[in-house]
C-alpha cells in the first residue's frame, strides 16, 4: 500500500486517520507540529501498537524545506494541517494565510518535486457560507464569511491550480462538520458534552438557530480514504457529509437526551459570531462521493447521529478525558 504522509497527524481528524491507515496495513509518516515538549498531539493518546507502527516527524507546514524532507519516500499525501478556529481568525488572519495558504503551497510544491502518486487536500464546508440552495453540491458558490473560510478557499484553489497547471494528482476532500472523541472544545459538540459531563444543566452556548450537517469522525475518515483510493477523484472536489441537518439548539437537547438528562440554554454574547459572518445553514449533498468511490456512511440521518453522539458522549464522560478540557471556559 506504500507510505502515506499525513500532515496535521496530531490533530482531531488527523489522529483518527493515522489509526485507520495503520489498521489497514499502510506505512504512515505522521507529520506533527514541532514544540519544545516533543508533543505528538492526540497521537500521544492512541494505542501503543499504533504508536509503534508510525514514523513521527515534527516540523511546521510553513517551512518548505522541512515539509519536503519529511515527505521523501512517501506515495500518498493526506494534507490536514491547518488553523481551524473561526473566532481566532478574526483576531489573527495573517496566521491563517501563513498556515492554510502558504502551508498548502509548501505541501503541493514538495509533492510535485517528489512526484507523489496522490495528494488529498482537506477543505471545509465553511467555504460555501450560508446555503444558497440545499442540499449543497460541490458546485455551490464559494462565499467566505470569515478569514478562516477565505484562507481555506485560497488553499483549495491553490491545490486545484497545481492539478491544472502541473498535472499534480490532487483531490479535494470537503468534509462537513465532523465530531467525535478527541475533538477540541472550540467545536460545539464537545462544548455541549463537556458541560453536561461536568454536571452542568444550564449550558453556555452561542447562536442556536444555525443548522449543520454533522458527521462522526470514523465516517469522515472513511470518506477521506475513499477519496484517496479512487482514481476517479483526481482533479475533483468531493463533499463528505451525511445529508442530514439539525439546529444547534436541537442538537444540544439531543446530546442531553443521549446523556440521560435535561438542560436549559443561555446564549453568551462573546460566543456569537459577527452577524454577517455567521453561517446559518449547511446541508451536504454527498452523492458525488458515492458516485466516484462507491462509499457511503453505514449510518446516516437522525439514527446515525444519535449513535455517533452516544460514542462521543461516553468518551467525554470519562473523567480522564474530561480533565483534558477547561469546561465552560470560552476560548477563541
Amino acid at each position: 500500500m506504500g507510505t502515506a504522509f499525513v500532515t496535521g497527524a496530531g490533530g482531531f481528524i488527523g489522529s483518527h486517520l493515522v489509526e485507520a491507515l495503520v489498521r489497514r496495513g499502510t506505512d504512515v509518516r505522521a507529520f506533527v507540529r514541532y514544540d519544545a515538549q516533543n508533543s505528538w498531539g492526540w497521537l500521544d493518546h492512541v494505542d501503543d501498537e499504533v504508536q509503534a507502527a508510525i514514523d513521527v516527524v515534527s516540523g511546521d507546514v510553513r517551512d518548505p524545506h522541512g515539509v519536503q524532507t519529511a515527505m521523501e519516500g512517501c506515495d500518498t499525501v493526506y494534507h490536514l494541517a491547518a488553523l481551524i478556529g473561526i473566532p481566532y481568525s478574526y483576531r489573527s488572519p495573517d496566521t491563517y494565510v501563513d498556515t492554510n495558504v502558504t502551508g498548502t503551497l509548501n505541501v503541493l510544491q514538495a509533492a510535485r518535486a517528489l512526484d507523489v502518486e496522490k495528494v488529498v487536500h482537506t477543505s471545509t464546508s465553511e467555504v460555501y457560507g450560508t446555503a444558497q440552495f440545499v442540499p449543497m453540491t460541490e458546485d455551490h458558490p464559494l462565499q467566505a464569511q470569515s478569514p478562516y473560510a477565505a484562507s481555506k478557499i485560497g488553499a483549495d484553489q491553490m491545490a486545484l491550480s497545481f492539478h491544472r497547471s502541473f498535472d499534480l494528482p490532487v483531490a479535494i476532500a470537503r468534509p462537513f462538520n465532523t465530531y467525535g472523541p478527541r475533538q477540541s472544545a472550540r467545536a460545539v459538540i464537545p462544548t455541549i458534552a463537556t458541560q453536561i459531563a461536568d454536571g452542568r444543566r444550564t449550558l453556555q452556548l452561542g447562536a442556536l438557530h444555525p443548522t449543520r450537517d454533522f458527521n462522526f469522525v470514523e465516517d469522515t475518515v472513511e470518506g477521506f480514504l475513499a477519496v484517496g483510493n479512487s482514481s476517479q477523484t483526481v482533479g475533483e472536489v468531493v463533499n463528505i457529509g451525511s445529508g442530514h441537518e439539525i439546529s444547534i439548539g436541537d442538537l444540544a437537547h439531543l446530546i442531553a437526551d443521549v446523556m440521560g438528562t435535561e438542560v436549559s440554554i443561555e446564549t453568551e454574547e462573546e460566543r456569537l459570531r459577527p452577524e454577517e459572518s455567521e453561517v446559518d445553514r449547511l446541508l451536504a449533498d454527498p452523492s458525488k462521493l458515492e458516485a466516484l468511490t462507491g462509499w457511503t456512511p453505514p449510518e446516516s440521518g437522525e439514527a446515525g447521529l444519535r449513535n455517533g453522539l452516544a460514542v462521543t458522549a461516553e468518551w467525554f464522560s470519562d473523567p480522564e478525558h474530561l480533565s483534558y478540557y477547561k469546561v465552560g471556559q470560552y476560548s477563541v
